[in-house]
């Protein structure tokens, strides 16, 4: 028999339930409300009292309303017809929903029931399979999805049958397994998963080293991030954010895209549901949704949802992983998840922590990170997901607890500067408070030596390093005046301004500009390296500044103009030219 339970305290979305049975920690209810059946998780158990938070809006629930639990935890439905759909955090389907606002009570199933899919079986009577093991294969969105055996299955079975080739619905049965007590189990295209539990249906977890290419420069070249990696954006408000979200969405060298809106304001969520259906996928030249999941959350949802958006999305992309494919998950904003945290642990009465954030805080953001990454499966095949948050910190304060130990985790340190977003400096990612932990694995090094050779890391460094001394100089000849340093320094500032212009900035809304290939960008680089080694003669500050004044508008039009085309060539000599003007070694 089913649990069940009677309501005996409500504070907003958090209801204490007198229990009648066994319990689990995270376990499903559901509270009845009129004709309502109001869907709950188990956040703490202490004996017969059990606090759960309810995923809607408790208006008019009253102390003594029944409840019944499910005897499993929060779960997603896993199968063919995901792709280009919205769900909402608990996986319903936004675009079955009725009106503008969602209803209280109402759920919807997050697949197509009726819709077939073309099947073709990978596996035949008497092979031997294992949980996660394919199957077969159907395509969705042209992408090869493969049909797995239940990830929660223990031990190891024997294909007894498998259907021939053709057009089934995903409750059709696929095949039929045994298991080493001779039961047979049949098997459909559904399975389900608990959200809050990572999957580890892979054999090895190594250290990721495969550059993600971009396209974006200042990534790709001074902070790179791995397939498999993990980053976070954090930046105020109007800084570029999800601009420079949207162009790695949709530049990136991933199979599938996952959006996890947690919490974000309604015009935002609006945006991304009308801006992501209109982008182009520059791979495929196909429409950027049809390889692209959106989990949709905004601020006025009840926390509940709003933290469990996070997690679902975070598990659709581990099945994703576990059929060899590339993902990169993207969650918009993790500080408003960490704060349905806070809410939730204020409203149970925990010890606060820093700024009244939990004091597991920097385990919960710990684990979640943890559950990307790059994988080898069973079968020899690898997947991965590379997962890039944004951070939202009040005031643009970067010492905040989220973004502090954000910074713990997450190998890769994007921080996005009012500054450099006031003097429309975009991407407006600061180059010297961020960093890229990657580059210093050696099997990063030896990865990239072999794409582009072993200087390129020397090179990326000095790059830092001229920036570095760019923004001293910077500082000295805004105290002591351009007068009051010598011309070998506004030399050097304008070198760094140089790799500022040419290298880090880059326009999203160009065609050619938007996107920047690797062989080109290590052409970019070694251009302004040559240029940075290069003696200068000038006799006044004023001479400095309009000389590389020229130069970065050369370099600029070399940006705009198509990869080894006749003006891109014809600007390359151009500023060669430029350069052997006033070169002192000449």
């Amino acid at each position: 028999m089913a649990t069940k339970g009677t309501v005996n305290g409500i504070i907003a979305n958090m209801v204490t339930l007198v229990v009648d049975g066994a319990v689990a920690q995270n376990e499903i209810c559901y509270i009845s409300l009129g004709n309502d059946r109001l869907m709950a998780e188990v956040i703490k158990v202490v004996g017969k009292n059990v606090y759960v938070q309810v995923f809607e809006s408790t208006r008019g629930l009253k102390v003594g309303a029944q409840a019944e639990f499910t005897g499993h935890m929060l779960e997603v439905t896993l199968g063919p017809g995901m792709l280009s759909r919205n769900y909402d955090g608990l996986q319903n389907d936004l675009d079955k929903m009725d009106g503008v606002f969602l209803k209280r009570g109402q759920y919807t199933f997050p697949l197509n029931k009726e819709a077939k899919w073309h099947f073709v079986p990978l596996v035949q009577a008497g092979d031997r399979v294992q949980a996660a093991a394919w199957l077969g294969q159907v395509d969705e969105n042209f992408q090869p999805l493969k049909i797995m055996v239940p990830f929660g299955w223990q031990g190891v079975y024997t294909v007894k049958s498998v259907v021939a080739e053709g057009d089934y619905t995903i409750y059709d049965p696929i095949a039929v397994l045994t298991d080493a007590q001779g039961n047979d189990h049949p098997v459909d295209m559904v399975q389900k998963w608990p959200v809050k539990k990572a999957m580890l249906n892979y054999k090895e977890k190594p250290r990721p080293f495969k550059l993600l290419e971009t396209g974006v420069r200042v990534i790709d070249t001074l902070n790179p991030i791995v397939e498999g990696g993990t980053g976070f954006i954090p930046g105020p408000f109007g800084t570029g954010k999800t601009v420079l979200q949207h162009a790695i969405s949709k530049q990136a060298e991933a199979d599938i895209v996952i959006i996890a809106a947690c919490g974000e304001r309604a015009n935002e969520v609006v945006e991304i549901f009308t801006e992501f259906p209109e982008l182009v996928d520059p791979h495929t030249g196909r429409q950027l949704m049809e390889r692209t999941i959106i989990i949709a959350n905004t601020s006025n949802m009840p926390v509940a949802a709003r933290e469990a958006s996070v997690y679902t999305a975070m598990t659709i992309a581990e099945y994703y992983r576990a059929m060899g494919l590339k993902i990169l998950l993207m969650a918009d904003s993790t500080s408003r998840w960490a704060q349905a945290l806070r809410e939730m642990s204020n409203r149970m009465e925990e010890l606060p922590g820093p700024d009244a954030f939990p004091m597991d805080l920097s385990a919960i953001i710990s684990n979640f990170y943890g559950r990307a990454g790059y994988v080898q499966l069973h079968n020899g095949s690898t997947g991965s997901i590379t997962f890039i948050g944004t951070v939202s910190p009040a005031g643009g304060n970067l010492k905040e607890p989220v973004t502090e130990n954000t910074k713990k985790v997450a190998r890769c340190f994007y921080a996005l500067e009012q500054e450099r977003a006031d003097k429309k400096r975009y991407p407006a990612v600061n180059p010297i408070d961020s960093y890229s932990k990657y580059i210093e694995y050696p099997e990063f090094e030896k990865y990239i030596a072999g794409v582009i050779n072993d200087e390129w890391i020397g090179k990326v460094n000095e790059l830092k390093t001229r920036l570095q001394r760019g923004k001293e100089i910077a500082e000295q000849i805004n105290i002591l005046g351009d007068d009051g340093v010598p011309v070998d320094y506004h030399v050097i500032f304008w070198k760094s301004e140089l790799i500022d212009f040419v290298i880090l900035q880059q326009d999203a809304f160009d065609d050619i500009d938007a996107v920047t290939p690797l062989k080109r960008q290590e052409e970019s680089v070694n251009l302004i390296i040559d240029i940075c080694h290069t003696e200068f003669r000038f006799d006044h500050f004023n001479e400095v500044m309009d000389y590389f004044k020229t130069m970065i508008n050369l370099c600029k039009q070399m940006n705009y103009a198509a990869y080894e085309s006749e003006e891109y060539r014809d600007c390359q000599q151009q500023v060669r030219a430029l350069v052997a003007e006033r070169a002192a070694n000449v």
